[in-house]
């Protein structure tokens, strides 16, 4: 029998995704699942997006340009100006979502056994993307007695070797919530510099900030133009994850020349998604200030509610809609399963995604769990609610 491939074995399942099946059983069994394990908004799409695709007027769907279609990257680079991060169209490439958009940046600048530094926990992803690219990963550990800060400069500095070549951050981040301060990427940039590294920066949730704080973009860095790399993606934006709409941006015009061979490769984004991403851009002001009072609601509920269960920690998020909590039991991926499997209150559970698949270091996570606020406040409370019985009979409770 034919063998899979070193990569295929590998790759890591998705800790979000893993337990998919024992949902469904539970659904099946008249169980009313709340999930706070996967960033899927329930917010609603921006109408003005939806009815650009309801009113499309094509009779072929054709290949768009492989950097993405002139018009909407045009009309990106004004977005991202009014935002305060000067980039042209030409300094962009429209990828199929994010995540597309950070394997070419590895592809174009990583060869195998380069290594990246990225604080964990991190987007459980990067782990995947990491062995599609033949990168290794080196974790720097954030802690969550500090609400997961970035750690100081003097650590990062341990970890780096010849084969060092960058430093991925994720900001604001999941899983964690925690919002990089300008103050704490300036000090960032002095380690780039030190060692003319690649900086990549994951900015998809960017509007999610909160509590008065403001986002400042690794692309006004001072210096690094030649080094830093944005991510970014519609998804959470908009509300509208399945259209699969993402960017890379860069003012290195090596990164972008060799990022377009992988995008001639896979032929071109999506037509329909950059179709619907380009109408967003109109989306209103009070579109945005609505989602964002929705948000701090949600996530001030969740914190409040979460901080009353004895044995529990949720550190208050400064942006996203993630936060990692921690919990007084043994193990959170056999807590999750035990949730669907073997629990339930009043005919309800939660999922939720084990802290476990957002380390890259053994072993840590074990009591911790990512929640994603992403439901209505009065799911939330029955969310909590299920949470608290299930801790008070868990077999792994630690307290």
């Amino acid at each position: 029998m034919p063998k899979i491939s070193e990569k295929g074995m590998a790759m890591p399942l998705s800790p979000i995704r893993k337990l998919v099946p024992y949902a469904d059983d539970a659904k099946k069994r008249g169980i009313k699942v709340y999930h706070l394990n996967i960033g899927q908004p329930d917010i609603k799409t921006p109408e003005v997006a939806l009815q650009a695709i309801k009113n499309l007027n094509e009779t072929v769907i054709e290949y768009s340009h492989s950097a993405g279609n002139a018009s909407y990257r045009t009309r990106l680079a004004e977005y991202y100006k009014k935002m305060g991060i000067n980039v042209a169209s030409d300094e962009m490439l429209i990828t199929t979502g994010g995540s597309e958009a950070i394997t070419i940046a590895f592809m174009s600048t990583l060869n195998n056994g380069d290594e990246v530094i990225i604080p964990e926990p991190f987007y459980a992803n990067y782990n995947g993307f990491a062995i599609q690219s033949g990168v290794v990963i080196k974790p720097i550990t954030a802690s969550i007695t500090n609400d997961f800060a970035l750690p100081p400069v003097e650590e990062f500095e341990k970890l780096i070797t010849p084969k060092t070549k960058g430093i991925v951050i994720c900001n604001p981040n999941n899983p964690t919530g925690y919002l990089y301060s300008k103050e704490e990427l300036l000090k960032l940039a002095e380690i780039v510099k030190k060692h003319d590294l690649y900086l990549y920066s994951d900015e998809v949730y960017r509007e999610f900030c909160y509590d008065g704080n403001t986002h400042f973009s690794a692309m006004n860095l001072p210096g690094l133009e030649q080094n830093v790399i944005m991510m970014d993606s519609v998804s959470k934006r908009y509300s509208m994850c399945g259209v699969r709409v993402g960017c890379l941006i860069t003012k290195n015009k090596d990164v972008i020349a060799t990022a377009m061979k992988f995008a001639q490769a896979r032929l071109c984004p999506p037509s329909f998604g950059q179709i619907a991403a380009e109408a967003a851009l109109e989306t209103s002001k009070d579109y945005f200030d609505e989602v964002y009072n929705e948000y701090i609601a949600r996530r001030d509920f969740m914190v409040k509610g979460l901080n009353e269960i004895p044995g529990v920690y949720c550190p208050n998020p400064k942006g996203a809609f993630y936060t990692v909590v921690k919990l007084p039991i043994d193990n959170s991926d056999k807590f999750a399963q035990w949730l669907l499997e073997e629990f339930d209150y009043n005919k309800q559970t939660v999922m939720v995604a084990p802290a476990t698949g957002f380390y890259n270091t053994p072993g840590l996570g074990k009591d911790e769990i990512r929640v994603a606020y992403v439901l209505k406040t009065e799911d939330l409370k029955n969310a909590i609610e299920v949470l608290k019985h299930a801790l008070e009979v868990y077999p792994g409770r630690t307290l």
